[in-house]
């Protein structure tokens, strides 16, 4: 954000790694005008089946490079393809740092009892850039007081 309180957009350089990218299998991009993440395409050669209960990395033919370490690209599920199918990111959200430059790859999962085919160009995930807070680490014998204390899963409700 600029001083103004006006959104500033951050750079995001991406390499296309296959020449199906931009021509046959669309470059990352926002579905509307408000959408808080790009859609991420696959990047096969063929269909790839993902069997009922197993995972596949599936390529998206993108490396990218982030403005800097205060950045982190996110991958998150496709409400759709997860809803709908029960394909998802094996690793619920995918973190990519911002000194990584290798091929982005997501892991699937099929949760459902029927196998589910990707084809090349089907959008496979979400693709979110954050900005990151790198926490200085102090150990402590004592945490401060709180109204919740240690109260865990189901503590503040239903």
């Amino acid at each position: 954000m600029n001083t103004k309180g006006v959104w500033k957009p951050v750079e995001l350089k991406i390499k296309a790694l296959s020449p199906k990218i931009g021509s046959e299998i669309p470059a990352p991009f926002y579905a509307t005008p408000g959408s808080a993440a790009m859609d991420l395409c696959a990047c096969l050669e063929q269909a790839e089946v993902i069997p009922a209960g197993e995972r596949r990395l599936i390529p998206t033919g993108i490396a990218i490079a982030l403005p800097g370490p205060e950045y982190v690209a996110l991958l998150f599920a496709r409400s759709g393809l997860a809803v709908k199918h029960g394909v998802a990111p094996a690793n619920c959200v995918g973190v990519i740092d911002s000194d990584y430059r290798g091929e982005i790859l997501v892991g699937l999962h099929n949760a459902s009892g029927c196998d589910y085919t990707i084809q090349p160009g089907d959008r496979i995930a979400q693709l979110m850039i954050a900005p990151v807070v790198q926490a200085q680490v102090t150990l402590v014998e004592e945490l401060d007081e709180t109204a919740r204390g240690g109260g865990g899963f189901g503590s503040t409700g239903a």
